[in-house]
């Protein structure tokens, strides 16, 4: 990906001037223009390793795969956040990595953690660099360097159990590649988080990931079957078995562990043959209350579509619930869902039959087939937007939670007023937009977009209003993070979300498998 924005600079979105009207007359924002900075002008502190230290993690991986290049460092300096790309758009110096070492065997990653443990050195596993919490921060902790541990050699497909649906896929793997190296098995995994294009089936593993097909096939960890994970003390390979009542799930203290842990270099997944047929159809509510009552229904009563979303008055408002003509055509009351289903032909139909039934008792309209091919047509496009809104003078992020159906209005309520508040300084109140997810029988999940003016110190302004977001979610009962992981930016909330004993216990598993500290240093653990 770019060093100063979302993926590929291919896929720029130009601001339309009905965009740059809504952010002049909403907003208040000043339009400004894109800065033309070059990545050779930003300014990197020195690698603080040795001569001696590089020459030996270069002799475990091989020189070519060791490199302390200024492009090298840069492109792993941290994730794809706001704050992230806020500290790109900065002249002061830029925190990386010392060095980016790109292990291509398990045995070269646990002598390169062996090495680093015995020598003090930091490591942070590196996968499409899609973190948006700051889960790749260089972050140096008690030690005096810190490397970037590149997973993209661990890139293929290890093994396709056809009969059992289960794929073993190296760490490194993208969600493209995934789908590329099993479609030509006529195999899916069906994972499609915004960050699909890039992201890595290890980073899916360590950060509990939630794709966009998750109300069909599950989040990531319930499609995980077992994992290899290599620590600084030993290796583990997890899921002898498809269920097993020998103690506790060991692969689950590795799964969401965003590399504090250990680094996972191999998945195995489940996996399930390619649909026959696709029946993508918008739907139409009053507002968000009648649409979150009717995914309710839809959820628990089973007429379950693999792809199940709704947004609010907001976002339907301004075609950001599709990504298609944004700000150009103004849409006026109601909410906007979306509803996929896959599969065979006949069960498609009788799915859908099904699902069409509860949702017009709720109070549904059928929008037809546009508008779920226009989400899914930019259903991965809208980082694009927001580098393109930051450049313009906008502040623009995204936050998620998730709470129980009974609490799903006063969280919503909680968050959309700490975020109003936190972000009015600025003259005109923010966006504040909101859409549900990912549903589950018991509740779902809320995705916040905001979109204010940027104060003369963006990150500052962003720190206060997350912070207010977060306070608000845990006093509301809602969990801090439901997909986008823990990283830096939730560690501040893990002693509430979890209690103390519960980080004791985390300290005493990162005790066993990372006595140095050395392994992301920084992240999950408070």
């Amino acid at each position: 990906m770019q060093w100063d924005a979302w993926g590929a600079p291919e896929k720029h979105k130009i601001l339309s001037d009905g965009i740059k009207g809504l952010l002049q007359q909403a907003l208040g924002v000043t339009i400004r223009e894109p800065s033309d900075r070059a990545a050779d002008d930003v300014v990197l502190a020195p690698s603080a390793l040795s001569d001696q230290q590089v020459a030996a993690l270069a002799g475990i991986v091989g020189e070519q795969f060791c490199s302390t290049a200024h492009s090298d460092r840069l492109l792993r300096s941290g994730g794809k956040s706001t704050l992230d790309l806020l500290r790109r758009r900065s002249t002061e110096p830029q925190n990386a990595p010392d060095a980016v070492v790109t292990p291509g065997t398990d045995d070269e990653v646990a002598d390169v953690l062996r090495y680093c443990a015995d020598h003090g050195i930091a490591v942070v596993p590196f996968g499409g660099g899609t973190s948006v919490v700051g889960g790749l921060d260089p972050v140096r902790d008690r030690f005096d360097a810190v490397v970037s541990l590149d997973l993209r050699r661990f890139d293929a497909l290890i093994d396709l159990d056809a009969d059992s649906g289960i794929a073993t896929l190296g760490a490194g793997v993208t969600g493209p590649l995934a789908e590329e190296l099993l479609g030509a098995h006529g195999f899916s995994l069906g994972h499609f988080p915004q960050s699909f294009m890039f992201a890595t089936i290890g980073g899916f593993a360590a950060t509990r990931s939630s794709g966009q097909a998750s109300a069909g096939y599950g989040r990531f960890e319930d499609m995980v079957q077992g994992l290899r994970v290599v620590t600084p003390t030993g290796t583990l390979d997890t899921g002898r078995a498809p269920a097993s009542a020998a103690g506790p799930d060991l692969g689950e203290l590795f799964v969401g562990s965003e590399g504090t842990l250990g680094v996972i270099t191999r998945v195995r997944v489940r996996v399930h043959a390619v649909p026959d047929t696709t029946v993508r159809e918008g739907w139409s509510f009053p507002d968000f209350e009648t649409g979150a009552a009717a995914l309710r229904a839809l959820r628990q009563e089973g007429a379950v579509p693999t792809v199940l979303r709704l947004s609010d008055e907001g976002e339907t408002a301004v075609n950001l619930a599709t990504t298609d003509k944004i700000g150009e055509e103004t849409v006026t009351g109601g909410c906007l869902a979306i509803t996929t289903f896959e599969g065979t032909a006949e069960h498609t139909a009788e799915r859908t039959a099904e699902a069409r039934a509860v949702l017009v008792a709720h109070g549904g309209t059928s929008l037809g087939e546009a508008p779920g091919n226009g989400w899914e047509h930019g259903r991965f496009d809208a980082p694009y937007l927001r580098d393109s809104l930051l450049d313009a003078g906008a502040l623009c992020e995204t936050l998620e939670t998730a709470t129980t159906w009974g609490n799903l209005a006063a969280l919503r309520t909680a968050v959309t007023t700490a975020l109003t508040e936190s972000l009015a300084g600025q003259g005109t109140p923010p966006l504040v937009l909101c859409h549900i997810s990912h549903t589950y029988p018991t509740g779902a999940s809320l995705y916040f977009t905001v979109v204010s003016a940027q104060a003369e110190d963006p990150i500052e302004q962003w720190r206060k209003a997350k912070t207010a977001a977060g306070d608000a979610i845990i006093a509301a009962g809602g969990t801090i993070t439901h997909h986008h992981a823990v990283g830096v930016d939730h560690r501040p909330w893990m002693r509430d979300e979890i209690g103390d004993l519960g980080v004791a216990i985390l300290r005493a598993v990162k005790d066993a498998v990372d006595p140095a500290g050395i392994l992301n240093p920084g992240k999950l653990i408070p």
